[in-house]
């Protein structure tokens, strides 16, 4: 991850696509979110989506797992004084995550990340925050996930310095 001065507000990244299968789905499911349209394939035919579908909250984890093995595998170079770039920090939160189609067995999720906005914290000179795009599409390109991300990203130059 760059220094927060040297995030570019538009840069993007391309985080990798996953398969959803029933079981993972299922098993997903019973651990975290055990309604029955994510649990019970015989009586998600019934629920509000006609069949079983994914979990938000497992779209959502199969982002972050993605995003990090991104992160890792796109190392940045040491700067001219010969420090290493920071692995990216904290998150404070998201903001308007939406699941607006369902994940169902078999669909293949595109996700990717895109730099949307940085920001000053006044109380931390030594961090800024940068609000990121997320998404996930699946193979007829309908949009599966998006929010806005926030992650604390150190800066090279605490600000005032």
């Amino acid at each position: 991850m760059p220094w927060f001065e040297d995030t570019k507000i538009g840069s993007r990244l391309e985080l990798g696509s996953h398969v959803f299968t029933a079981e993972e789905i299922i098993g997903f499911a019973r651990k975290y979110d055990p309604q029955y349209f994510h649990v019970d394939e015989e009586a998600a035919k019934a629920g509000p989506f006609g069949g079983l579908t994914a979990s938000g909250w497992h779209t959502s984890a199969t982002w972050m797992k993605l995003m990090i093995r991104a992160r890792q595998g796109a190392k940045e170079p040491p700067d001219a004084d010969g420090r290493v770039p920071p692995a990216g920090g904290p998150s404070p939160g998201f903001l308007e995550m939406k699941w607006p189609n369902p994940v169902r067995p078999g669909d293949t999720i595109t996700y990717a990340s895109e730099v949307v906005d940085k920001i000053d914290m006044k109380t931390r000179p030594e961090w800024g925050i940068v609000r990121s795009l997320n998404t996930g599409v699946n193979q007829r390109g309908e949009p599966v996930l998006s929010f806005i991300g926030q992650g604390l990203v150190q800066r090279r130059t605490p600000r005032g310095k």
